[in-house]
């Protein structure tokens, strides 16, 4: 059992070092040499468990999709009334956060994705999209929704959205000061676009009171310039 648990964590440290490369450098870097250097792992072993560089690349690009599920979501689910199972604070913020940011540090990685999405016949079956759409199902069946949600239509244009944006992002911001500023323009619009067509705003005065502590730092900023 022991050897079996190894041989898959050998395999997920692979993995893990090739989402790094694919990170900062996209596919075409990708090697089992490099992988396996980064890994801290012999090539030998590597070769082990991917024969070819295009069985490595081909399971680092299905494994991103994986990898974001577990960054944005990790273990935390949604109970009926949309709070994170567990916990006192409603999840809507925090998980609005999470996406931006982990879109605005890993555009690459963003990209990866939607473009393995764009090439699925069944986009509907990844398994990162089917976890936000879980959520967004669960959030818009709690009584603080608003009716008439169309949770896929819903689920792919804000997916898209938070994915689209940085390249914006690496167009406009030269700076990590101007990409966090960047990344707070998006938080304020999607909890805005919540806020007035998702959410009864009334159930959630701590989404205001984020959207005005948005835009007053946002007002800082700039008169600071």
């Amino acid at each position: 059992m022991a050897r079996v648990r190894n041989k898959a964590a050998t395999r997920e440290a692979i993995l893990e070092a090739a989402r790094q490369v694919l990170a900062t450098s996209g596919p075409d870097a990708l090697s089992l040499s490099k992988v396996a250097n980064l890994a801290g792992i012999n090539r030998g072993t590597a070769y082990q468990h991917f024969e070819t560089r295009d069985e490595l690349v081909k399971a680092s690009v299905e494994s991103v999709g994986q990898y974001m599920s577990s960054c944005i979501f990790g273990d935390i689910e949604l109970d009926e009334d949309g709070h994170w199972s567990g916990s006192d604070e409603r999840p809507v913020d925090e998980v609005v956060s999470r996406l931006v940011n982990f879109a605005v540090e890993n555009p690459v990685l963003c990209r990866i994705w939607l473009f393995e999405v764009l090439s699925s016949e069944n986009p509907s079956d990844d398994q990162f999209f089917r976890q936000f759409k879980e959520s967004t199902q669960e959030l818009s069946e709690s009584t603080s929704a608003k009716p008439g949600i169309d949770v896929e239509a819903l689920s792919v244009m804000m997916l898209a959205g938070y994915f689209v944006w940085p390249l914006w992002v690496d167009a406009h911001a030269n700076t990590k000061r101007q990409r966090r500023e960047m990344a707070d323009r998006m938080r304020h619009e999607v909890v805005r676009l919540l806020l007035n067509g998702v959410l009864e705003g009334s159930d959630f005065p701590h989404l205001q009171r984020s959207l005005e502590q948005i835009r007053k730092t946002r007002e800082e900023t700039s008169d600071s310039i």
